[in-house]
């Protein structure tokens, strides 16, 4: 995981913030997939990469939403 989020690093995050990166992410996971799909993918290890750092932020908002987890903002 040297270059992936860690989940402390998700952990301080707002909501809204944890969003943004999934958003941006996914965007990130297209373009990989259609280098990869064309050729011109040079890292095909970012591919694993940015999908675990999906499943991460997916599962940082999951363990919120049931209270596990809670957001910054409600530490205060």
């Amino acid at each position: 995981m040297a270059r992936g989020i860690t989940t402390a690093e998700l952990d301080k995050l707002t909501d809204s913030e944890l969003a943004e990166k999934l958003k941006e992410a996914k965007e990130e996971l297209f373009n990989l997939r259609f280098s990869a799909v064309t050729h011109r993918l040079e890292d095909s290890g970012r591919l694993q990469e940015v999908r675990r750092n999906i499943a991460r932020i997916y599962t940082i908002a999951r363990e919120r939403e049931l209270g596990i987890r809670t957001a910054p903002t409600a530490k205060k």
